[in-house]
């Protein structure tokens, strides 16, 4: 049944890699069910019943990508659009994030339909290779940065961020700061070190140290600092706390933001999750060397529509976008070459509902590390880069695509601004024969975006 369903033998593997490669992904991505509920939870969202819902949204859309496109790539809730939906959406235009999920919501349903009649799969096709790879290093970057200031290593300053000063509240902030720099170096070397699971493994690390200073006394709780004890409770999962997000993004209230608000809003989280997820699927492809010679995905168009679907599942259940996850590559790494090994590491998502007490007790600065860490494996697509004179009119937009997503805390303007001067610089310097038609499209709505959005 196997052999019929994932054509095992055609892809010159067997049972036993797939299964092992599909247990090397989930341990290089287990990371996201802590990450997670620390950056929803910071725009008022239910720790446990964002874990619950990232586990089985991660199990559907895994699920989807085995079974429609037997591909071994995972899914899980991005980390680029948890951060954007918490950070921007919410907390800065002031939001609830229940309209949130129901914007989220509304453009997977879009996505569907795009990816049926091959909208998605011809976008992805017409971005030039140079885009794709600069927007995985952008991503990198922006995810690394978020890193850094959950650490509380980068902190507001009057030239905008600045270090921290460890020296100052020593026991809370500043030990916080110091162990996440301890856990990054300890991840660097397990990863180095080739250790399966060394993510996972930094994490779990950084937080039992963080435990010891507790005991020790460095480390004092101090709730209203934002310092809470790091001792985890051991008890059965609260399953009946999924009901508070499940189907919370149709209890909306648009009165206070307006109709015109809220499809300003969706048709953010249209443009910046068509290219997230765009994105992330080409960092994925990228760096576990799946893109045919024309920078093609064979087996694009059900990738779209897994992704699609997981995206409507996530905000019914009450998580943002679930895209594809990076970390995919360590599993293709391992062998992984079919569905077989993101259908093992879907079933390893679901199970993990039973270990949410342990997953949700874990602190910011203790997943800071898998943040920074995961920010250099994306970043080192940049070596696909050709920075030569006579093709700088590739290599620039993508430069001002790269450091766009950090320093305007954005993905979607990375990309649009990696459009937009892709296009201009071609054409006027005489190569406006090799833009593909789309992408003079996509500048024409990246242009609008600004002007009316």
């Amino acid at each position: 049944m196997l052999e019929k369903q994932f054509r095992l033998r055609e892809h010159g593997t067997t049972v036993r890699t797939e299964i092992a490669a599909g247990l090397t992904t989930f341990m290089t991505m287990a990371y996201i069910l802590a990450v997670n509920p620390n950056v929803l939870s910071a725009a008022g969202m239910d720790r446990t019943a964002v874990l619950l819902a990232t586990c089985i949204a991660s199990f559907l859309g895994t699920l989807c990508m085995s079974l429609l496109a037997n591909l071994p790539f995972a899914l899980s809730a991005g980390m680029g659009l948890n951060a954007y939906l918490t950070y921007t959406v919410v907390l800065g235009n002031g939001v609830s994030w229940q309209t949130a999920l129901l914007a989220v919501f509304v453009e997977g349903i879009i996505f569907i339909i795009l990816s049926l009649t091959r909208v998605r799969e011809a976008i992805f096709n017409s971005i030039p290779v140079t885009l794709k790879h600069a927007v995985s290093v952008g991503i990198g970057l922006f995810i690394c940065f978020i890193g850094l200031q959950n650490a509380g290593l980068a902190v507001d300053s009057s030239t905008l961020v600045k270090l921290v000063d460890f020296r100052e509240n020593f026991s809370g902030g500043g030990i916080q700061a110091l162990l996440a720099v301890i856990g990054v170096l300890l991840t660097a070397v397990l990863y180095i070190k080739k250790v399966p699971g060394s993510i996972l493994i930094g994490i779990l690390g950084t937080w039992i140290l963080g435990i010891l200073c507790q005991f020790a006394g460095i480390y004092v709780p101090d709730p209203a600092a934002g310092c809470y004890s790091l001792l985890p409770t051991f008890e059965m999962t609260d399953f009946s706390r999924l009901g508070e997000t499940f189907g919370k993004c149709f209890e909306f209230d648009i009165s206070g933001i307006g109709i015109f608000n809220f499809i300003v809003i969706m048709s953010s989280f249209l443009f910046v999750d068509l290219f997230d997820t765009i994105g992330t699927l080409i960092g994925v492809s990228a760096r576990a060397k799946m893109l045919d010679k024309d920078g093609k995905l064979p087996a694009i168009r059900p990738a779209l529509l897994a992704d699609a679907i997981a995206t409507t599942a996530g905000a019914v259940l009450g998580t943002s976008t679930v895209s594809t996850f990076v970390e995919s590559s360590a599993g293709v790494a391992a062998g992984g070459r079919t569905g077989l090994t993101s259908l093992t590491t879907a079933v390893l998502f679901l199970v993990s509902m039973f270990l949410a007490p342990i997953f949700t007790a874990i602190p910011a600065f203790a997943t800071a590390p898998a943040l920074i860490i995961v920010g250099f494996l994306m970043f080192t697509t940049v070596a696909e880069l050709k920075f030569t004179e006579d093709n700088y009119a590739e290599v620039i937009p993508a430069y001002l695509c790269i450091i766009a997503m950090p320093l305007f805390y954005s993905v979607s303007e990375g990309i649009s601004l990696g459009v937009i001067s892709y296009t201009v610089l071609n054409v006027c310097t005489g190569k406006a024969k090799k833009v593909n038609p789309i992408m003079y499209i996509l500048c024409a709505l990246f242009v609008m975006k600004y002007i009316f959005l």
